[in-house]
């Protein structure tokens, strides 16, 4: 071959003008969850628009001028066209307020950071359920016209794509993406120059260039360090997701938390609350106090008036999983930082203590610095209290401030088409407007059994297709013959897909237990290999690359899938993504999620294809713990927490034998004259109805409105009115509080009854010693309750006790007179913590003295 230099250029159609709108449509994330705008693009060139994995900008800068010519000559083409750009202006031409009494005031704004968002393929800077559950708390945002805007990390690479060779072992592949690719556009200054903004890292400043990304009528800002003014080092701090060492992560939390309050700064925006969506997002409070401090507030005012509208999400289930980095890393990073706040080394490093560690916990600093905090399901709820239950030491932890607001998922984007138009049909176009209203979505009943089958049968053969194709590819791929890819998909039948297919699908991580399916083998092949009623069990899922335990049990699938009996009964497909998700949760017949209880914060997976009419089987767990009401799935009762862990899997794959054997295979099978089970569609069809109104995002938004958002913004801007004259006194009180408390104690004056009749009156009286504090700083109170073997303290009414006088001792004397509503055996308890008007949660402080 002779010597010669290869050259290349690159030639992009010139849009049409009948078809310049195709950019604005290609350039907001709309259409992610909007199946007509992907279809459109599809049909100008559907080979085309699978090389691109369905990116629509890619798409127009690839695609041949001559078909966007042609299409302009296309009248179905171009009506299509006008409806949709059509109902893409009403929707955002909409009014602001849809969602009622609970909406924001014009004023307010909420800032969202998150590490990862996912909203579609065609972006990849997402791994798992953080960025799938932080991409449709933008959509429903959007839906709801809030005033809301996100911030995140531009990463060049993302998340890895995944093959499994022949032997099961996942490989890792890296692409790295081209941002004009991307429906990502930078953000300019009015001179035209980039926006960029610096972020301080030890010995020298990192630039972070600003870009924007429209989700409908939100905006997400994400921030890139890919720039040539950076250092290689720097360059590569967003380089890739949930990559790198400690310091790569401390970095990015960084150039997240502190860089994204200055981005939001740049950009003109203020916002009046702060949501924290997990803790690698927490450097943003330090960043807010610096800013107040810089201002002329002392810190302690300014931690308040920061944390009072801050709101943190914790989707962590065990202690492990919260990020911290060590004590002289964090000197590293922050020593001429904390000295500019004017407080010492200990002072600083307190924000992030956690009792039994050095490290400064992420977690720790969330919950410092913010006043509304919560898990994502109601047990996740539970348990969070119960970890951080040393952040507030003299609180039980089911009374400590930690909420719960569970999960939900947007349904625009998970929802079939086919079922949008079925519900069109039948339950009329307004559904989209009745999201939560329970008794509407009891129409789903008025569609007929036949009908509703027609669909399911419909999704499961289009699952099928993608599913034949992905094998195909991997046999190929791994030098499979043709007759082994046979065996393989002799179930997966498009034209007949009338086998019982159970899917488990998502991260693989050890608590998630992939394997317990397969405990005890000689149960299951009697189960899955009845020629009469056969079963088709589909696995997915990724491991992160660092996790081996996982990787053990993508290997172990792959091995018990090509045992002879198994094969064509037991597929492992490769390339988890959102789009493999979306198939999978609309096609299968069962969904299966057998985590370890209760490790499982909420899972969004199950939601997804309960919505799409397929039946959940799982563990008690996360968000099934709340949505399984015995007639909408099936449930697996966890056995106790200090269980062996081998005696529990044994136990509770036993319990899952019973189910598929007893209860699942049974149902399906059981066709009438139709040639489908009417009583699995009876089930199928109070699962859609008992969920999708419940677990939908725009209730989960709605909920964090109304509890936290608004409440969040007023106690705000009350504790910077008046030079932040709320925040300095409520500093000034905590502090006289701090430092008076450990003289504060209880004893009663009055002598204990242990018996009286119905109506007869109890007379309290309890002697405080304040310490030097006022009556008006302490609430002193009584809880009773029917005496049970188990009593919660949430079950108990509380009776406050009021300030009488003083004694001469100089303790203070409070007092109740009550008269028990009940009979039986009562229990009581007497307690006293501090409490002010201007606090959030009244026992935010963890402060407490029981009798």
């Amino acid at each position: 071959m002779f010597p010669r230099t290869a050259f290349t250029v690159t030639v992009n159609p010139k849009i049409p003008p009948r078809l310049k709108r195709l950019e604005e449509l290609a350039n907001n994330l709309w259409y992610s969850w909007d199946r007509a705008t992907r279809t459109l693009f599809s049909r100008l060139d559907p080979v085309l628009w699978e090389a691109v994995g369905h990116n629509p900008k890619a798409f127009l800068k690839r695609v041949d001028e001559s078909v966007l010519l042609k299409a302009t000559e296309d009248r179905i083409f171009m009506a299509s066209y006008n409806s949709i750009l059509s109902t893409y202006d009403s929707y955002h031409d909409a009014p602001s307020a849809l969602n009622g009494s609970k909406s924001l005031s014009p004023q307010d704004q909420v800032a969202y950071f998150c590490f990862e968002f996912g909203f579609h393929e065609s972006l990849p800077i997402y791994s798992g359920g953080l960025g799938i559950l932080a991409g449709d708390h933008c959509k429903a945002a959007s839906d709801l016209h809030l005033p809301f805007v996100a911030i995140g990390l531009l990463y060049r690479q993302g998340y890895f794509f995944q093959t499994i060779d022949r032997l099961g072992n996942q490989q890792v592949t890296y692409t790295v993406s081209d941002f004009g690719d991307l429906p990502v556009t930078p953000v300019m200054h009015p001179d035209g120059s980039p926006m960029q903004i610096e972020v301080p890292l030890p010995g020298r400043p990192v630039i972070a260039k600003v870009w924007q990304v429209r989700i409908g009528h939100v905006m997400l800002y994400l921030l890139d360090t890919d720039l040539p003014e950076n250092s290689p080092q720097d360059r590569n701090i967003t380089h890739n997701l949930y990559g790198g060492d400690k310091a790569m992560r401390i970095e990015q939390e960084i150039i997240l938390g502190m860089g994204g309050v200055r981005a939001l700064h740049a950009l003109g925006i203020e916002p009046t609350v702060w949501h924290i969506n997990e803790g690698h997002a927490a450097f943003m409070i330090l960043e807010r106090i610096h800013n107040l401090v810089q201002q002329g507030l002392d810190f302690a005012s300014a931690l308040e008036s920061v944390a009072v509208n801050t709101v943190f999400t914790t989707h962590t289930a065990v202690p492990a999983g919260h990020d911290h980095f060590p004590a002289e890393m964090m000197q590293t990073y922050f020593d001429s930082f904390y000295r500019d706040l004017h407080i010492s080394y200990d002072e600083f490093m307190a924000l992030g203590h956690i009792p039994g560690s050095p490290d400064f916990n992420m977690t720790a600093l969330a919950i410092h610095g913010s006043r509304t905090h919560n898990g994502v399901s109601k047990i996740h709820g539970g348990v969070s209290a119960d970890i951080c239950r040393d952040l507030w030491p003299q609180i039980e932890p089911e009374e400590n401030p930690i909420s719960y607001i569970t999960n939900g998922v947007h349904v625009p984007t998970f929802l079939a088409q086919e079922w949008a138009d079925l519900f069109d049909r039948y339950l009329g176009y307004e559904w989209r407007n009745k999201m939560c209203d329970d008794d509407y979505w009891s129409r789903i009943d008025a569609i007929p059994d036949h009908l509703f089958w027609s669909v399911r049968q419909s999704l499961k053969s289009q699952m099928f297709y993608g599913i034949r194709s992905r094998i195909a590819e991997q046999n190929a791929r791994n030098r499979g013959s043709e007759a082994h890819l046979d065996r393989l998909l002799k179930f997966v039948d498009p034209i007949n897909p009338s086998v019982l297919t159970i899917g488990f699908a998502r991260r693989f991580a050890t608590y998630k237990r992939a394997a317990l399916l397969f405990e005890n083998l000689d149960w299951l092949r009697r189960i899955v290999l009845d020629q009469e009623r056969p079963v088709l069990l589909i696995f997915a899922g990724k491991a992160h690359p660092a996790d081996v335990p996982g990787q053990d049990l993508i290997r172990r699938i792959s091995q018990i899938a090509n045992f002879p009996e198994f094969e064509g009964r037991l597929l492992l497909i490769e390339g988890y993504d959102l789009r493999l998700a979306r198939r999978l949760v609309a096609g299968v017949d069962v969904w299966l999620n057998n985590p370890i209880y209760p490790l499982e914060a909420s899972g969004t997976s199950g939601m997804k294809a309960g919505i799409n009419g397929a039946i959940n089987l799982s563990v008690l767990d996360g968000w099934w713990g709340e949505g399984y009401d015995g007639k909408n799935g099936w449930a697996i009762k966890p056995g106790p927490e200090d269980m062996e862990g081998v005696v529990r899997d044994k136990e509770e794959s036993r319990a899952l034998y019973e189910i598929l054997q007893d209860q699942v295979v049974p149902l399906f099978y059981n066709y009438g004259k139709l040639g489908y089970s009417s009583n699995w569609v009876k089930m199928a069809k109070h699962s859609m109805k008992s969920l999708l109104p419940r677990y939908n995002a725009t209730r989960m938004v709605d909920e964090y409105v109304s509890k936290f958002y608004r409440s969040a913004s007023k106690k705000g801007a009350s504790y910077a009115a008046d030079d932040f004259s709320g925040a300095r006194n409520i500093a000034a009180w905590k502090a006289k509080i701090r430092q008076a408390w450990p003289g504060v104690s209880l004893r009663r004056l009055d002598t204990p009854v242990e018996r009286i009749y119905f109506d007869e009156t109890l007379d309290f009286k309890v002697a405080v010693k304040l310490n030097n504090l006022a009556p008006g700083d302490v609430v002193v109170e009584l809880l009773i309750c029917r005496q049970f073997k188990t009593t919660r303290l949430g079950n108990f009414q509380h009776f406050q006790l009021e300030c009488t006088g003083m004694q001469d001792s100089g303790e203070h004397l409070f007092e109740l007179k009550l008269t028990p509503e009940l009979c039986g055996k009562q229990e009581y308890f007497i307690r006293v913590y501090p409490y002010h008007s201007l606090l959030t949660h009244p026992l935010e402080m963890g402060l407490m003295v029981w009798l």
